[in-house]
């Protein structure tokens, strides 16, 4: 029945379909007739590939050891010309293809090349012998030169057609190794050029994936463009790690140093080389973070293996080392706790990869993620215990990233509830809290600024100490309606988080926290959001202030130093008093913190936070402060929000102000 339908199906498009209807492409035309095989499509991603399949050649001459220097030059017309010093393509007569260098064959023929069987290479980016000859397909010019063994030679193409035999150019006894040049067709990819900025980009990377080659980068002038030079020279001893340092551009990190290295992996059974790996991370306290993953110096984007062995050696080191310190929670840790927010570079180099396509966007080699996580691994766990308080800042601050997500799994749990229970559960996006149960011995830190924020939730005792961060100065709101008061978010936020409610729905009992404490910068403009901060609890939640949960840091304005000790000042008084008494006659270090983000978390916690050297102020309503209405009432008068009252009050006390003067 299969058989009618299909002959049916034949009969209906009008046409025989016999042996004479069945194509063979030969020699490249596959590729011209369908390049979205090999490079993905015809865009300008595709149109970029052309130059990183033939600079990937020039790296794995590098990496294997063969070459040193790789040149890249752009020049008008669209000419792309990759120069490496390495051994060069072979031209001696292929025995498979009498008449034909080895040369024209790997040019033209799909599926040719020397990294089949690692003979020539250990670890190459090119496996499938396409690259070199999709590029030669994809292109209106193509030239090939080779010098080997003192002597040049040269070939051209067009469109994968050899325009002539191999010329032998001469000797050359300065000169190794090969160089492509060639300009993309504009039949396949139209009149789109190559883009300076994308090339040199390319170019960069590849000189950090690889610490022993240096590349040599030129455009003519007239193509450079932004920020583009129109030469440049790359090489990078540190390799990731030096790319990384860049990236991070000295943003505050939860560590300050970078987890970076590289390890050769074992050798297998038969004592060959399986290859190496390096690795560089950084995790930056405010950021979206980034990855980037290599194998053989090629991007793999989406990952893959190699990936999947990175994620696992962190997150089982940092749940060891959570057991190593006492931090049960440690062990509810993910990978993506680990690297949300991670700057995270990796680069392997293995023997016969194997990638999802042609493009190699996945690495699927499955010994990928074994040889990394046991590499990786042993490196992570020495740098979480050799610096104990290193290993503690960082189990911290991925703890945080542990608590977010479950706030948010919550959160998402939370919708699917009564409308009543998710407003018991809901609690401020931007509050990092304790995870004592009791409020007792709790204590909520009202702090200014999202960098402050990041110090803070490194210094304290997770346990007991929750960090709520806020945004510059909050609403005054003495001269706020009501309406403008719960409208705003800040103040929403942080009624959310003490969960207790305001003026007459205040139930202190409810209070999160035993004590709540404003901690703010030791400037003006940190006395000023104290101010509006107290004002606050005055107006809304004064039973809380009459309890005395309400406190005020009180951080230190100065560190001073004179040889191996250091001491802090509260401010030029206390300074004063210090240098003449406990440093008397000696030269001191003066350091003046601006803010309390300026502060590492080690001072932050011995100065501020830590109940053992800290000290905080209570903040009370005195007595005659409350007995006196009349006074109150002309606070209200003079700073509410009804400019008629203090013109009133003015009017009516500028008479008895002039005759006091008169009387003085």
């Amino acid at each position: 029945m299969s058989d009618d339908l299909f002959a049916a199906s034949s009969s209906q498009a009008g046409t025989d379909y016999d042996a004479s209807a069945i194509e063979v492409l030969e020699g490249l035309e596959p590729v011209r007739r369908r390049p979205g095989m090999y490079i993905g499509g015809t865009d300008e991603r595709a149109l970029h590939h052309l130059a990183a399949e033939v600079l990937d050649n020039a790296m794995d001459e590098a990496v294997a050891g063969h070459a040193t220097r790789i040149e890249v030059v752009l020049e008008p017309g669209n000419r792309l010309t990759i120069t490496d010093n390495g051994r060069g393509i072979p031209v001696d007569p292929h025995p498979k293809f009498p008449g034909k260098s080895a040369l024209e064959v790997i040019l033209s023929t799909l599926h040719s090349g020397g990294k089949f069987e690692g003979k020539a290479y250990a670890t190459s980016g090119g496996l499938h012998g396409v690259g070199i000859s999709v590029v030669n397909a994809l292109s209106s010019d193509t030239v090939i030169e080779v010098a080997r063994n003192k002597e040049l030679y040269r070939q051209r193409f067009s469109r994968g057609q050899t325009l002539g035999p191999l010329e032998h150019v001469g000797p050359t006894p300065n000169r190794r190794g090969t160089a492509v040049s060639f300009v993309p067709d504009t039949e396949i990819f139209g009149e789109m050029p190559f883009r300076p900025a994308r090339l040199y980009k390319l170019v960069r990377s590849k000189a950090y994936l690889f610490a022993g080659v240096e590349i040599r980068w030129k455009c003519a002038p007239e193509l450079a463009e932004g920020d583009v030079p129109p030469e440049a020279v790359f090489q990078f001893p540190g390799g990731l790690a030096d790319h990384l340092r860049e990236q991070v551009a000295g943003r505050e990190c939860a560590t300050a140093d970078f987890f970076a290295g590289r390890q050769d992996f074992p050798a297998d059974a038969s004592g060959r080389s399986q290859g190496r790996v390096e690795w560089a991370v950084a995790w930056p306290l405010w950021s979206d973070g980034s990855f980037s993953w290599y194998c053989n110096t090629i991007p793999t984007p989406d990952g893959g293996t190699h990936e999947q062995g990175l994620r696992q050696a962190l997150v089982r080191s940092l749940r060891g080392f959570g057991d190593l310190v006492g931090q049960k929670k440690a062990k509810d840790l993910t990978p993506d706790d680990v690297m949300v927010g991670a700057e995270l570079m990796l680069s392997v180099f293995v023997r016969e990869p194997q990638f999802q396509s042609q493009t190699k966007d996945r690495l699927t080699s499955p010994e990928a993620a074994t040889l990394v996580e046991r590499a990786v691994r042993d490196h992570f766990d020495h740098f979480l215990s050799d610096n104990m308080d290193r290993g503690r800042a960082l189990l911290g601050y991925v703890l945080d990233r542990m608590d977010e997500r479950l706030r948010r799994k919550q959160e998402r749990e939370v919708k699917r509830k009564t409308a009543t229970s998710a407003r018991k559960l809901r609690l401020p996006g931007k509050l990092t809290d304790c995870s004592a149960d009791d409020p007792a011995g709790t204590e909520l830190f009202i702090v200014e600024g999202d960098s402050a924020g990041g110090s803070a939730k490194q210094a304290r005792d997770r346990k007991t100490q929750a960090i709520l961060p806020i945004r510059g100065k909050i609403l005054n709101v003495a001269s706020a309606s009501s309406a403008k008061i719960f409208a705003n978010q800040e103040i929403a936020d942080l009624v959310q988080a003490l969960g207790c409610g305001t003026r007459k729905e205040c139930r202190p009992d409810a209070l999160r926290y035993e004590k709540v404490v404003i901690m703010t910068d030791a400037d003006v403009d940190g006395a000023h959001i104290a101010t509006l901060l107290m004002t606050f609890f005055f107006q809304e939640m004064p039973e809380l202030v009459r309890r005395g949960h309400l406190y005020l840091a009180q951080p230190p304005l100065y560190r001073l130093t004179a040889g191996t000790r250091s001491l802090y000042a509260m401010d030029d008084a206390d300074r004063a008093r210090i240098e003449a008494k406990e440093f008397k006659g000696k030269k001191v270090e003066v350091a003046r913190f601006k803010g309390l983000g300026e502060m590492n978390p080690m001072q932050l916690r011995e100065t501020t936070m830590d109940p053992k050297s800290r000290s905080l102020i209570r903040i009370t309503l005195p007595q005659e402060y409350e007995e006196r209405a009349g006074v109150k009432d002309l606070v209200d008068r003079l700073m509410g929000n009804n400019p008629a009252h203090r013109f009133a009050f003015i009017q009516e006390n500028a008479a008895r102000v002039d005759e006091e003067a008169l009387d003085a």
